[in-house]
């Protein structure tokens, strides 16, 4: 029965990511891809979130499951990151598509250390 609750999560997490790309990218214009920068930001915050509450036992694995691998696994889209950073590099965006390697990258990590933190605070 979890796997339907990771599809429901899943179909959630890309509709919710569709959704997000489309407020930031009609809201700021350039050619860095704003959307996808926030949406794996905030996923990276809300996954650190789900893990530190797993290990503080106030979630249980179950759910962390269904939360980090059905919505998060579909809301987060990495790929979608590497595909605009050549795509930037075709249009001769250099410093926008090393700025998207590097500026992601290092914000998801740190976002995710912060809900992490955040999550253990929480939970104590």
């Amino acid at each position: 029965m979890i796997w339907f609750a990771i599809a429901v999560a899943g179909a959630l997490g890309a509709s919710t990511r569709y959704l997000v790309d489309h407020l930031v990218s009609t809201r700021l214009s350039g050619v860095f891809p704003w959307g996808t920068f926030t949406i794996n930001v905030s996923g990276s915050f809300l996954a650190g979130i789900v893990t530190g509450l797993l290990l503080a036992g106030r979630v249980s694995a179950a759910t962390a499951t269904v939360v980090a691998g059905g919505f998060l696994g579909a809301y987060t889209t990495f790929s979608t990151a590497m595909y605009e950073t050549a795509r930037l590099l075709e249009d001769g965006a250099t410093r926008a598509a090393f700025g998207n390697l590097l500026l992601p990258l290092a914000a998801s990590v740190a976002a995710a250390a912060l809900g992490w933190g955040l999550a253990l605070v929480m939970a104590s």
